[in-house]
């Protein structure tokens, strides 16, 4: 592997002002589930996706592997909403 100096990388551009709540409750939504339901497919309580969704608790990279499995994102889509997808699934 080569290695690779800092003027080969370039900056993510802002895309949108999304939170990380605002993503899950999205997610959630395009795939026409309830909380109770991305519930069962992650394996995180309805309570707890509900104070995800709203910003009450911190989702850390268990919660977020767990919801962007059940979603069939990478988990990057999640974590930085605001920069480019494009860019988020060359870095990964």
């Amino acid at each position: 592997m080569r290695n690779r100096r800092q003027a080969e990388f370039v900056t993510a551009r802002s895309h949108a002002k999304l939170t990380t709540g605002e993503v899950i409750r999205m997610l959630r939504e395009l795939k026409g589930w309830t909380q109770a339901e991305l519930a069962k497919w992650s394996g995180i309580s309805a309570t707890n996706i509900s104070l995800l969704e709203n910003e009450r608790v911190e989702i850390g990279k268990k919660r977020v592997v767990q919801i962007a499995k059940a979603s069939g994102v990478h988990p990057a889509m999640i974590m930085f909403p605001e920069y480019e997808a494009k860019e988020i699934q060359k870095a990964a």
